[in-house]
């Protein structure tokens, strides 16, 4: 697989990531570059970590992945999401972020759980560690870039629009996680 095609590759499979990090971030006032890079890092872990898992149990996990992606992935988007349109109904002056380990976690395994049945792909293909390699690479540092721009946009969007951001943002991901199931 040429260098091209693995970054298009992690370009498609980083969105949700970006969209994930957009609408999580609308409640954030104040960026704290420290915090943002270790959201990203552990974003990009995920990914790649579960596109290698993928990549390294190729067959095992094909019947498993086709059946429970879509509902597990449904799952965790609606609770991120739930949780960010409620809180904006109610208008607490909480603040719901990824700085949470928990948070990060729930949010890039829902993110990541495409790059897994991608790795499956690949190791279904007989892609071997050469070729495979620059694809998990492209992943990590594009998954990176993505969370790190969409937390800097929904922190803009947030200062700008306030409860209605968070409101809007956790519809965002509700509808992400229901269009899992089609």
């Amino acid at each position: 697989m040429g260098i091209v095609e693995s970054i298009l590759i992690a370009i498609s499979l980083c969105a949700d990531c970006l969209a994930v990090s957009l609408c999580s971030s609308v409640t954030i006032r104040k960026i704290n570059w420290r915090a943002v890079l270790r959201v990203a890092v552990a974003f990009a872990i995920i990914q790649s970590g579960l596109l290698l898992a993928g990549w390294l149990f190729g067959n095992l996990f094909v019947g498993l992945i086709e059946r429970i992606s879509h509902i597990l992935g449904f799952l965790l988007l609606l609770y991120v999401g739930g949780s960010m349109f409620i809180e904006g109904i109610r208008n607490k002056q909480e603040i719901r972020d990824l700085n949470g380990l928990k948070n990060v976690i729930i949010g890039g395994v829902a993110t990541s759980i495409d790059a897994l049945a991608v790795g499956v792909a690949q190791s279904m293909s007989g892609q071997t560690w050469p070729g495979f390699a620059p694809l998990l690479i492209s992943v990590f540092i594009v998954t990176a870039i993505s969370v790190i721009c969409g937390i800097r946009g929904g922190t803009a969007l947030g200062s700008r629009f306030g409860r209605w951001a968070e409101i809007i943002g956790g519809l965002v991901l509700i509808g992400i996680g229901v269009s899992l199931l089609f």
